[in-house]
């Protein structure tokens, strides 16, 4: 039986990588330029855009259900004026800053002050939210619908604001509307100090007659955002509600199907997420109909997520209390988990999209991010994990290791074995069987060391990709983003040749010392008999080293200690079992030359 355990190794070691390679296809240089690159246009354009008028929302013309989810009813209040003349209120908290236009009290400017477009300290920040007038504009809206109610608040509405119009997170702001038919709404808007925006509603009816409103929130944005298009990152629509679930729509599939109604819920949310930033509508408490939809009228594509709440009666003499959130910031790990428990938002974790198998993900995460807290560096964290996982799986790659050392010892047997029975392949596997029982070998035991690495590989591969906290995070030296490829190349001498070189050699100084340790790994063991499985053993090492380079640079960095730590433990429990270490031997009989066969 022809089970070398070179070839077990490299042969798992090729197909997860394979699978991996196949999965994470995108070039993560090229996602990270192309992020930057459109929110850096998208910045400008809110610097150069001018005001579009009246025709920048959809019209009741668009679609029978105009821009919220009612059914037949067309959109209230026709078309958006949002104009900056119509006054607005400040925001200044220690993580954001923007303004609420007044009319519709809108949120349309929303700037991250924790954040910028770039790892240059001088680059702008980034911009979430834009008015509509924007090219790309962006915004969260909430107002009210009524049967024979001309006049409730909506996107047209104007509101008076009280005291002074900035909202901090000890200064909330209060609106005022009044619709002259009797009702008188007051709106008040706070915010956290992260991301959480609260809108409580009180509403009077000083009337002769009930009225029946009906609450709604949107998010709305213009034109197709471009997104990573990567498999394991949802960018897109999303949402939990329902017995459904969550929700997770691309703009694709929206441009397919313009509507998408779920079924009414109870409790959840709804909105946009991006890879690191979303905008998520967290409705008043009770039953709501929620909705995502697509409009391509005016040459201008819209998206919307929106809800609309079950009506309210408001009783004549009586006030009602209606009390809304909305989230609109950094997608903070502890700032999400917090919302979920503190305020009862059902699967708000989900905003992050931890993939499948969260129950890997999360738990590294959080290993990393109390590294980090303990160490100061989220690169340190990456070296320190890797200890934590090797202790972890210590007992079988321990196992493993004097597996693959007792099978160095019975070499001498084994190549007996084929001599002997040369001619005679079924008498050469039941031999192998036999001595692999008498001297208790797994010859597949090898493979382990490297197949317990793929949960772990896979779900940091997944936390250095999609969690905000490892975006700019630097490690030493030239490694200031270990969420983005090491930017360096041997290629032009890592910097020192000024000219720049294509993409797919930017083969970096982490990814050489991965491939280095992956080399010097494989080259503790024998080298394979059989010239095939040698060629492969010679060369994986190099393929390895162009595939990772463009890899998240954390994520080479981790392999590559993962590799040191493996041959230091190899080493020593080849040591203790008595087996030879090839390491040296191999490595010098690569530049020994090759005897000339005889003529």
């Amino acid at each position: 039986m022809e089970n070398n355990r070179n070839f077990f190794i490299t042969i798992a070691l090729s197909v997860a990588i394979l699978t991996l390679w196949q999965v994470f296809y995108m070039n993560p240089r090229i996602e990270a330029q192309q992020e930057a690159a459109r929110i850096e246009a998208e910045r400008q354009a809110s610097e150069e855009a001018t005001t579009a008028g009246s025709g920048d929302l959809p019209s009741a013309q668009a679609r029978t259900s105009g821009d919220l989810p009612a059914g037949n009813e067309t959109a209230p209040g026709g078309d958006v004026q949002a104009s900056a003349s119509s006054g607005r209120v400040r925001i200044d908290t220690p993580t954001l800053s923007g303004s609420i236009n007044l009319t519709g009290a809108r949120l349309d400017e929303l700037v991250l002050k924790d954040y910028r477009v770039s790892v240059d300290k001088n680059s702008a920040n980034v911009e979430l939210l834009r008015p509509a007038e924007n090219p790309n504009g962006y915004f969260v809206e909430l107002g009210y619908r009524g049967e024979n109610l001309d006049s409730l608040p909506n996107n047209n509405t104007v509101w008076s604001v009280s005291g002074e119009p900035v909202l901090t997170p000890a200064n909330p702001v209060e609106l005022t509307f009044d619709n002259g038919e009797g009702l008188t709404f007051k709106r008040t808007i706070a915010v956290d100090q992260a991301y959480m925006f609260t809108v409580t509603d009180s509403v009077s009816n000083s009337g002769s007659a009930a009225a029946d409103i009906t609450p709604y929130g949107r998010t709305m944005r213009f034109g197709t955002p471009e997104t990573v298009g990567i498999y394991v990152l949802h960018e897109g629509l999303i949402g939990v509600t329902g017995e459904e679930g969550l929700q997770e729509i691309d703009y694709g599939d929206l441009q397919e199907t313009p509507e998408i109604t779920p079924g009414k819920s109870n409790d959840g949310w709804l909105g946009f997420t991006d890879k690191y930033w979303a905008v998520a509508l967290i409705p008043p408490q009770g039953s709501f109909q929620p909705t995502y939809a697509y409009f391509d009228n005016n040459a201008r594509p819209r998206y919307q997520a929106a809800y609309l709440a079950d009506p309210v009666s408001v009783q004549p003499g009586t006030a009602t209390t209606i009390e809304s959130r909305f989230f609109a910031g950094a997608k903070q790990v502890a700032d999400i988990d917090a919302y979920e428990k503190d305020l009862g938002i059902r699967q708000f974790d989900l905003l992050i999209d931890w993939g499948w198998f969260y129950f890997i993900t999360k738990p590294v995460f959080y290993l990393m991010d109390w590294l980090f807290k303990l160490l100061g560096n989220f690169g340190l964290a990456i070296l320190a994990t890797t200890v934590v996982v090797k202790a972890i799986f210590f007992p079988l790659a321990n196992k493993s290791y004097k597996s693959m050392a007792n099978m160095k010892k019975v070499q001498p047997a084994m190549l007996e074995i084929r001599e002997k029975y040369a001619d005679d392949r079924m008498k050469q596997q039941q031999a192998m069987m036999e001595l692999y029982k008498k001297e208790k070998i797994n010859p597949l035991a090898g493979c382990w060391p490297i197949l317990i690495q793929i949960p772990v590989f896979f779900a940091l591969y997944k936390v250095l990709y999609v969690t905000i906290e490892m975006r700019h995070a630097p490690f030493f030296g030239w490694i200031q983003d270990l969420s983005a490829p090491d930017p360096t190349s041997v290629f032009n001498l890592f910097g020192l040749l000024p000219y720049d070189v294509p993409s797919f050699l930017l083969i970096g100084i982490w990814p050489l010392i991965m491939g280095i340790t992956m080399f010097l790994q494989m080259r503790m063991n024998p080298t394979p008999p059989d010239p095939t499985q040698a060629m492969i053993f010679n060369w994986m090492p190099v393929v390895f080293t162009f595939m990772l380079a463009t890899f998240p640079a954390g994520l080479v960095i981790y392999w590559a200690w993962n590799n040191f730590l493996s041959i230091l433990q190899q080493g020593v429990i080849m040591k203790r079992q008595g087996a030879k270490i090839e390491l040296w031997d191999n490595l010098v009989g690569l530049f020994k030359k090759k005897p000339t066969p005889a003529e």
